[in-house]
């Protein structure tokens, strides 16, 4: 038998799928993990990690950071594979081109973006990125209803994605409330003759807005069951806010009757989008309880005064990304919402993690440390040590990650590896060898300390990176190691569906 190159020896191994949690040693040639056992032969690269548990990468189905600075934040909390699949991208094929052709630290993919579609085919604007489409995204032509001819070509640029082995279908639906209901009943059938997901970002439910089209929530549950597709609700805990439980209830149902639908939520009460979204117009905002300095506008760090200050920036700049304060995280009715969303059966974390802006010049992207002044949502750098914090921790007090938090340690890597893996892996097959720890699967392994685990990212300071991930792998190549960046380290592979 041949010398493995690396021997991660001694940790608490953890596989989210088998359910082993025993010290182990773990063995990676190449790619590949080869083995996990006792005694295993040494290795060039032989490292104790005795106290720490070992276990797959965690794999995040919603990040809109596909840049090498804001994906270095992911890695040092754990994310192996940051897939951009509720917004999409398109062409797909131009996404992943442009991805492989600069590097990425972590593996990557595009859903194909009906967004992105629809604001080309209905209102004549051609943009090339989710940037672009946030500073469009107030143009009224892009709220209107499309024709039969619009809707044609949006369904044709989808299914020619698609063919290119886009993930699925994201769908920003709830920054276009004009849509006609039917529109999305036609994307979701192509997404299940593709038999692919959707990802989906809710309309409006009937409790914020009375007059909606139709209620959001309800929207996805009729697709799921009149098309056959699986349709992904998410980060239901920002659309649902106080009104979780009747969603809950409502996908709870439709999931037992036999529909496909799946969720996730983020383990925040902030929410952040471009500040010329539809809902955040000064008129609507009564409808989520807000006023306007509950926006906070990202590139000044300026809290929002007035309407009028408010149009004026929608105006200036409508892409332009604020924070939103949704829901207090301090307040215990508003955590336990918060817990609902994220405890909810078989619910997956993910981040919404969003790109960094920058106040000034943009500086050398391989600049490393991230040099000051770059503004996010602290969710872009700490989702996955905060799940672990909150969910897994005594309590869920914030203590040391043990299993004792509402949903325990196991389940809470589960949800952060496995669930997402499982989601994909009927359309993407390389899925099947992630989010499991066993030989065979792709070497995409996270070590943490449990006692050390911790999101510092915050509002005020939002790139502060995770504490206590010692050592992240992809593909066999260490990205992080000894709790440090490997700022050479590009080894992310593109993940892609096979076309059916």
């Amino acid at each position: 038998m041949n010398s493995p190159d690396i021997v991660l020896r001694g940790g608490r191994v953890i596989d989210p799928e088998t359910g082993l949690d025993e010290v182990r040693d773990v063995a990676i040639t190449g790619q590949q993990i080869t083995a996990v056992g006792n005694g295993l032969l040494p290795a060039p690269v032989d490292l104790d990690v005795s106290g720490q548990v070992v276990t797959a990468g965690f794999i995040d189905l919603h990040s809109h950071t596909n840049e090498i600075p804001g994906l270095r934040l992911r890695v040092l909390d754990g994310v192996t594979t940051a897939l951009e699949l509720e917004a999409g991208a398109t062409p797909v094929e131009h996404a992943y081109r442009d991805a492989a052709a600069e590097g990425r630290p972590v593996n990557f993919g595009f859903a194909t973006s009906w967004a992105l579609a629809r604001l080309e085919a209905v209102a004549g604007i051609a943009v090339t990125d989710n940037l672009d489409f946030l500073g469009n995204v107030a143009s009224p032509a892009f709220q209107q209803p499309a024709s039969a001819a619009q809707l044609g070509a949006i369904l044709d640029r989808l299914a020619a994605d698609l063919s290119a082995g886009a993930i699925g279908i994201g769908l920003l639906l709830g920054y276009s409330p004009g849509t006609d209901p039917d529109e999305y009943l036609r994307v979701a059938a192509l997404a299940a003759q593709a038999g692919v997901p959707t990802f989906t970002h809710a309309r409006d439910l009937a409790e914020l807005v009375p007059d909606t089209l139709i209620d959001g929530a309800e929207e996805i549950v009729r697709a799921a069951g009149q098309t056959g597709a699986h349709m992904h609700y998410c980060h239901i805990n920002s659309t649902s806010l106080r009104h979780i439980d009747r969603v809950l209830e409502l996908v709870g149902r439709a999931q037992a009757a036999g529909s496909r639908i799946s969720t996730e939520a983020y383990p925040y009460g902030c929410g952040m989008t471009g500040i010329g979204a539809a809902f955040l117009a000064p008129e609507r905002l009564p409808e989520r309880e807000l006023t306007p300095p509950d926006l906070t506008y990202a590139p000044t760090g300026e809290r929002v005064a007035s309407a009028e200050r408010l149009r004026e920036l929608r105006a200036a700049d409508p892409g332009g990304l604020a924070i939103i304060r949704l829901m207090d995280e301090d307040d215990p009715a508003d955590r336990a919402l918060l817990l609902r969303s994220l405890t909810f059966p078989d619910a997956i974390v993910a981040s919404d993690a969003m790109p960094l802006t920058w106040p000034g010049r943009v500086p050398d992207r391989m600049a490393w440390p991230l040099p000051a002044g770059a503004v996010t949502h602290p969710r872009t750098a700490g989702t996955f040590a905060r799940a672990l914090r909150m969910l897994a921790s005594d309590a869920g007090s914030g203590g040391p990650v043990g299993e004792y938090g509402p949903l325990g340690l196991t389940e809470t890597l589960r949800r952060s590896s496995l669930l997402p893996a499982r989601l994909l892996q009927a359309s993407v097959p390389a899925m099947r060898r992630k989010g499991r720890l066993q030989p065979g699967c792709d070497a995409d392994i996270v070590i943490f300390d449990p006692a050390a685990v911790a999101d510092r990212a915050t509002y005020a300071q939002s790139t502060r990176t995770s504490t206590g991930f010692s050592h992240v792998l992809v593909n066999g190549t260490f990205v992080v190691r000894d709790g440090g960046l490997v700022t050479s380290a590009l080894p992310g592979q593109p993940l892609r569906a096979r076309p059916r």
